[in-house]
């Protein structure tokens, strides 16, 4: 086996034992009953099912995890990658089409092993647990909008990534880099107005006395907001949630519907606050420029590894392809990805604990903000005691008691 081959395999294996052991640790170390210093945020009943929650999803994870990745190893070493490619050489679709086709199929399968899995989450774990709303209609057309989208917009931008590779040589790495840049920008800019209301409803919120609390907080910021919508969340699931998306006169401020129907309109208006925090300290933008960024260093290392004969042969390949180059330099980021994700995460957490800030500094009251917090992690089961390793590996948002702490700090330095 290649060097390349080397480097893959155990990025792989150890990115697997990782994932493993952050999910173990998270869901196996939680104690029957909970510990003192949750003790007045979630009662006993409670724990126990977030416990059970724990635990189901990492045995689901691992699972999951661990089937994809056998599924992976067995395409590679059963020589499934040049057994696809000669089939679709015959075809003759030309260097563009082939391509194309070639990378669609691969992925489309991995979609289809992943599958299964996904179904027994939505039907059985999250049914279990009482968040489910999603009958079987909803599923299978969501997943058939998906795979249309996936087709629709991913298809035309495969195939530039193809004719660049294939026409513009050197310069191919900067063409593909602006063309993935464009991409990013251009669905984040249609999402909350095209992409998102194909599988959502998106209702203006009514006049009313939450619509009035909401506008009074913002003029009383000068935020000017008037894209603030109820989302039917409750057609898939039960749980509560809130984010901000989009870029300009498409930006969007959503409020899920179960979030109205069971939080205060104090406590809405607090997560508003949150959200609004996002916004006025840039952090989409931040993080699309970070994205951006990081798009032109895999595009330079996709150029130069694109036409390596040892990276091919490695996947026992008999000829060099540029649609053989793209999936294998998939596998090849694998070792920067473990590097980058938790760096990604650590961004993310960081940017939460300043819309928190944000929000408990320009409030009237902070203690609002702490309630809706708590009841959202209360009514999703989440864990109240992460694992360490697990917060470093997975999450995107700080723990409850560490948001917490900081809004309390933050409220203290607001009022000295």
């Amino acid at each position: 086996m290649s060097i390349y081959g080397l480097i893959i395999l155990t990025a792989l294996l150890i990115g697997f034992i990782l994932e493993t052991l952050a999910g173990y640790l998270n869901s196996h170390g939680l104690r029957e009953q909970p510990p003192d210093r949750v003790a007045d945020l979630v009662d006993g009943t409670t724990w126990a099912k977030t416990r059970a929650y724990a635990q189901a999803r990492f045995s689901l994870d691992a699972t999951a995890s661990g089937f994809k990745l056998l599924a992976l190893l067995a395409l590679w070493f059963g020589g499934g990658f040049p057994w696809l490619d000669r089939l679709i050489m015959a075809w003759d679709l030309g260097p563009l089409g082939t391509g194309a086709v070639y990378i669609g199929l691969i992925l489309f399968a991995f979609k289809l092993v992943s599958l299964p899995f996904k179904i027994y989450d939505t039907f059985v774990v999250e049914a279990r647990f009482g968040f489910n709303k999603t009958t079987i209609t909803t599923f299978v057309g969501d997943k058939a909008k998906s795979l249309l989208l996936s087709v629709v917009l991913g298809g035309p931008f495969l195939m530039a990534l193809l004719y660049f590779f294939h026409f513009k040589k050197e310069m191919a790495w900067l063409y593909c880099w602006g063309t993935a840049s464009a991409f990013l920008l251009f669905i984040q800019y249609i999402a909350p107005v095209i992409l998102m209301p194909m599988f959502n409803r998106f209702t203006p919120l009514p006049d009313g006395p939450l619509r009035q609390a909401i506008l009074s907080y913002a003029h009383s910021i000068q935020v000017p907001l008037s894209n603030v919508f109820s989302m039917d969340g409750s057609r898939r699931s039960s749980r509560t949630n809130a984010f901000v998306t989009g870029y300009g006169r498409f930006r969007r401020i959503v409020l899920f519907d179960t979030m109205i129907q069971r939080h205060s309109q104090e406590e809405v208006v607090a997560i508003l606050a949150h959200e609004v925090g996002h916004y006025r300290l840039h952090h989409i933008f931040k993080i699309t420029l970070f994205a951006v960024s990081y798009l032109g260093i895999l595009c330079g290392l996709l150029a130069i590894s694109m036409r390596l004969p040892e990276l091919h042969s490695t996947f026992y390949m008999e000829r060099v392809t540029l649609h053989g180059g793209l999936i294998f330099f998939m596998l090849l980021v694998v070792p920067l990805d473990l590097v980058m994700s938790p760096i990604m995460k650590w961004l993310s957490r960081y940017y939460e604990y300043e819309a928190d800030r944000f929000a408990a500094t320009t409030l009237p009251d902070h203690k609002p903000l702490i309630s809706a917090l708590h009841r959202l992690s209360v009514d999703n089961l989440t864990n109240l005691t992460p694992h360490p390793f697990h917060i470093f590996m997975h999450h995107t948002h700080p723990p409850l008691l560490a948001r917490i702490e900081a809004i309390e700090r933050s409220r203290i330095g607001k009022i000295e």
